[in-house]
């Protein structure tokens, strides 16, 4: 049976734990990704708090990352999604992707709309890579691909 959770506190401090873990034991995000079974994009919100992860795969989580019981059925449970704070945000990586949507926003949507009418792009059905990619001016790249299911409106 799926079940959610609608303390905070408790999900926001198993994060806590899972990530320090995570440090403890000097792993990556592909390693826990690994044993779970899903991708790294996922694998990693569900850690963060942002997704349940299949029995199966909170397990396998929480094995590794030496986590009980208590914290592999946690990892199962539906959070409460949503990981910035109202306002601004100030961590300068998180801070960029807000500057981004503040000036490319409204090209998007323009251009979404254009190309398939009204209706909004899911964040649920919604699949997330990041690759570094060589810069031919020099340095690197970030590639970031969102990749989310077009859900039209539908008028009732």
């Amino acid at each position: 049976m799926v079940h959610a959770h609608f303390d905070t506190a408790a999900r926001q401090a198993l994060t806590a734990a899972a990530v320090e873990a995570k440090v403890r034991k000097d792993l990556s995000w592909q390693q826990i990704a690994d044993v779970s079974g899903l991708s790294v994009a996922f694998t990693t919100a569900a850690v963060l708090g942002q997704h349940p992860l299949p029995r199966e795969a909170a397990e396998a989580v929480a094995e590794l990352l030496g986590l009980d019981a208590d914290a592999a059925l946690l990892l199962q449970t539906v959070p409460v999604r949503g990981s910035i704070p109202g306002g601004i945000p100030t961590d300068p990586t998180i801070y960029r992707f807000y500057e981004m949507l503040q000036v490319y926003g409204t090209t998007l949507k323009a251009l979404v709309h254009e190309q398939f009418g009204d209706g909004i792009i899911s964040a649920i059905n919604f699949k997330l890579d990041v690759r570094k990619v060589a810069d031919p001016e020099g340095g690197e790249r970030a590639v970031i691909t969102l990749d989310g299911k077009y859900l039209p409106t539908k008028p009732f």
